[in-house]
């Protein structure tokens, strides 16, 4: 059994003029707001964190990611129980293409919508397993003792170049005119331990903390409030949204 000490945090930033990012906890949207619960794997068959950066100029971002988050909060619901890994991963990369569709199509019938898209991080408990998702370059990272580490891999120039020059520029997404999108889906069930931190951020707490930084602020207990601060202190050139899970892990 696994229980969650769960906090969540999106902020606009000082420089944006609207908050295209959205997190979701459970049922739970949060936009330019503070959120914090606990949820436990006893007696639960599924449980889903996820966090969408959206992008595509004024109003169109946000339309993006609230999209994707509420049709994948109705698709994981929707599941039925007791998938083997292999369905589950097929039903996913089914749904990954129906919201690339529903996306696209908003483009083409309003042209203010036109291009909009957005990234995709999630952990995903289900069926007694759990999973994290990536589409994009938001992050998932794992604090375990003293050790930060950066689990999803970022799709991204940057990544596929070792440059810095790039930044910002993103080779997988949902939507956004990307022809054939991508998710990275694994099992890390076994990768959990008692006292680890899960943490899903957008890149406006990366791009403006240095992971060292992230690390110092977990280890004295900050929660995702505090790291959204942090980012907004270091000049807040983008929104900047977090999403902390501390596990507290019981033998069954």
């Amino acid at each position: 059994m696994i229980d969650f000490d769960i906090s969540a945090t999106s902020r606009v930033g000082c420089i944006r003029s609207n908050n295209e990012d959205m997190i979701l906890v459970r049922s739970e949207f949060i936009r330019s707001d503070t959120f914090s619960t606990s949820a436990s794997t006893q007696g639960a068959d599924r449980l889903l964190f996820a966090l969408a950066d959206g992008m595509g100029g004024h109003n169109a971002g946000e339309v993006a990611s609230e999209d994707t988050l509420s049709n994948l909060n109705f698709f994981i619901n929707d599941l039925p129980p007791n998938l083997e890994i292999n369905q589950l991963t097929e039903y996913l990369f089914e749904w990954l293409s129906s919201i690339n569709q529903i996306i696209k199509s908003k483009g083409r019938e309003n042209p203010k919508l036109e291009n909009m898209g957005t990234t995709l991080v999630g952990i995903l408990y289900y069926g007694g397993h759990i999973f994290w998702m990536n589409c994009g370059d938001s992050r998932f990272y794992r604090l375990r003792g003293s050790f930060l580490e950066q689990i999803s891999i970022d799709h991204s120039l940057n990544n596929m170049t070792g440059a810095t020059k790039h930044s910002n520029v993103i080779t997988n997404c949902i939507g956004a005119g990307c022809k054939n999108s991508y998710i990275d889906f694994k099992e890390f069930t076994d990768d959990v331990e008692d006292g680890d931190v899960l943490i899903l951020c957008s890149d406006g707490l990366n791009d403006m903390v240095p992971d060292t930084e992230i690390r110092k602020l977990l280890l004295s207990g900050a929660n995702a409030s505090e790291l959204c601060q942090a980012a907004i202190d270091a000049g807040g050139y983008d929104n900047v949204s977090v999403c902390v899970l501390r596990v507290h892990k019981q033998e069954d």
